[in-house]
């Protein structure tokens, strides 16, 4: 394969991707994955693993007591417990084994052109009928895209469970900033990140016209989706339905991790992350172009170029 010429761009997003994808040396259904989410930001595949059935139930066996639902009444309300267990790798190693799966992170490497690793996952019993948000206001990175979530299927979704959608080419709007929208987010606090940004997003559904699609998924079916791909989860019709599913987020190596939501990157304020990778249990520390770089140094450089600028402007 040649040089890539942008490598501050996930291959899957960059411009010069259909000249690129047949030197990636992918399988056909790699290449159809690839081709999906550079086209419409996700794609769906069968997650590679032949014991996810029996790790399923091990899940649910495990986490369900968490949640306060009375999960062997047929006929109780499902919506009414707690809806997500975060970060359960950390006790569970079923989660931990489908986030951590070799197969998907070798195949993310290869769409995203640097090496993948999983940083959190949430299990939900039921839906999240969340409006639709993307990724990118929660964990972004520089350079950006450089993040993706992966969202299993542990049982059959039909319409009424509440399925995830999502709306097919919005990874390509404007992504969400403070600066997007008028307002300084860095040492500010906020009930919900995502709550700042929904009159833009509403605004873009509007003006592009796009309808949301479900996912109505197979038990073992997985969704790949591109950082700033909007998505959520669709109003539960039938209560008493549970809807399982375990997402993990991933980040890929050589790159400085924050939260947009919590940042005004125009002046070097970054809620910056620290991060374990899930995989190995290892530290990923903010790095940029192969540096590591440390949290006082964040606005740094904007602060000195401010002063270099009111010292020559602003003389006598």
């Amino acid at each position: 394969m040649s040089t890539n010429p942008f490598p501050g761009i996930p291959l899957v997003e960059s411009p010069l991707f259909s000249s690129q994808l047949p030197g990636l040396a992918l399988t056909a259904d790699e290449a159809r994955i690839a081709t999906d989410l550079h086209n419409v930001g996700y794609a769906v595949l069968d997650f590679p693993d032949d014991q996810i059935d029996a790790r399923i139930e091990r899940i649910k066996a495990n986490l369900g007591p968490r949640y306060g639902i009375a999960f062997d009444d047929r006929l109780s309300d499902k919506t009414a417990g707690e809806r997500r267990v975060q970060d359960a790798w950390k006790f569970d190693e079923d989660v931990r084994a489908i986030a951590s799966n070799q197969v998907v992170l070798e195949l993310l490497g290869k769409l995203y052109g640097r090496s993948a690793f999983p940083f959190q996952t949430l299990n939900f019993p039921v839906g999240t009928q969340q409006e639709a948000h993307t990724d990118m206001v929660h964990f972004s990175s520089l350079p950006e895209r450089f993040m993706c979530g992966v969202w299993l299927a542990m049982e059959d979704v039909g319409p009424d469970a509440g399925p995830v959608f999502y709306l097919p080419g919005s990874h390509r709007w404007p992504n969400m900033t403070n600066a997007l929208i008028g307002r300084r987010g860095y040492g500010r606090s906020l009930t919900s990140a995502q709550q700042p940004f929904a009159e833009g997003w509403r605004a873009l559904c509007a003006h592009y016209g796009v309808a949301p699609e479900p996912f109505l998924a197979r038990k073992g079916q997985a969704l790949i989706w591109s950082a700033n791909l909007l998505h959520g989860g669709s109003h539960q019709v039938d209560r008493t339905l549970t809807r399982w599913s375990q997402v993990t987020h991933y980040y890929f190596d050589d790159c400085i991790y924050y939260t947009p939501a919590f940042s005004d990157e125009a002046l070097g304020q970054l809620d910056l992350r620290k991060l374990t990778a899930i995989s190995d249990g290892l530290p990923r520390p903010n790095m940029y172009l192969g540096e590591v770089i440390a949290e006082k140094r964040v606005g740094r450089a904007y602060g000195t170029s401010l002063r270099r600028w009111l010292s020559k402007h602003l003389r006598g």
